[in-house]
């Protein structure tokens, strides 16, 4: 396995600042985060299309460029915050389908998918996996002819079951999971259990450790908020290992989201890099 940023750990950078937290003064271009990956030394970023720039063949045949010169592995990220609301949007599943192809113009051959939010998680669920799984045995097919892999995000909205049912139900090789290994807890499932369910489906991760917040009503999403790998609930040796088991050989891309008592998120990302870098030195050993 190697370490990866997800570049929605700076979104603030990126111009999306949650209510409680503060504007930063300089904004980010997609140039100014892969220079700050390859500062950290990872092997790999997942980037989040709702920050890119433009869709033309030209910007992304210059980002391919940049990401090809520092030989970073890539993920394109599609669908924050709420991806097709539950099987609801058909707008949404347009966008989705016609970012597919690309992919490939990215130099990405696996696409992060979301296919609700927290937003329904409260609603009926059934109706929900059986609107997504007909939306996604379309879009699969769109995967297939371009050679790109759909990784499906525990995205706080399906427990790791419901997102092996979704799997299961669509049958095809071209979707996949992307691990978010903090959405779990969010969800109240064991991490771990939930890493060995789906670890032999993995072909992605945001690879997230969180903590509550004492502050934080516990029914608010991020009362699991942010914190450096390593620090917080996630049993990831835990998780880590399940994954190893499965046969995962990716990148494990850390994302934050809420920082828990307003950390800063660069700080905290390095933290997490280097206690990744750690761990997967360990295991190596073993």
């Amino acid at each position: 396995m190697k370490t990866g940023i997800d570049s929605y750990c700076y979104h603030r950078y990126f111009g999306e600042v949650y209510p409680d937290q503060k504007p930063v003064r300089k904004r980010w271009t997609f140039h100014d985060f892969v220079k700050r990956a390859v500062e950290l030394r990872v092997d790999g970023v997942s980037l989040e299309s709702c920050f890119f720039e433009r869709f033309d063949a030209g910007y992304l045949a210059d980002m391919k460029a940049s990401l090809d010169a520092r030989k970073l592995e890539r993920v394109l990220a599609w669908g924050h915050p709420n991806g097709l609301e539950a099987g609801r949007s058909e707008k949404a599943w347009r966008d989705m389908n016609a970012l597919i192809p690309k992919a490939r113009h990215l130099g990405a051959d696996i696409m992060r998918i979301v296919a609700s939010s927290l937003m329904f998680r409260h609603e009926p669920h059934a109706p929900q996996i059986k609107a997504v799984v007909k939306m996604l045995k379309h879009s699969v097919k769109i995967a297939r002819d371009h050679g790109v892999v759909l990784a499906l995000e525990n995205h706080i909205d399906y427990s790791s079951t419901e997102i092996y049912e979704i799997l299961e139900r669509v049958g095809s090789d071209h979707l996949r999971v992307n691990f978010d290994t903090g959405n779990t807890l969010r969800l109240m499932e064991d991490p771990v259990a939930a890493a060995r369910r789906l670890g032999p489906y993995t072909v992605a991760t945001h690879t997230k450790d969180v903590d509550a917040c004492r502050h934080v009503a516990p029914e608010e999403w991020y009362f699991f908020s942010s914190v450096p790998v390593g620090t917080g609930l996630i049993d990831m040796p835990g998780v880590v290992l399940a994954l190893k088991a499965a046969g995962y050989t990716g990148v494990l891309a850390v994302e934050t989201d809420h920082h828990k008592d307003h950390q800063d998120e660069d700080k905290l990302v390095a933290q997490s890099i280097a206690y990744l870098k750690k761990l997967l030195r360990q295991l190596k050993a073993d």
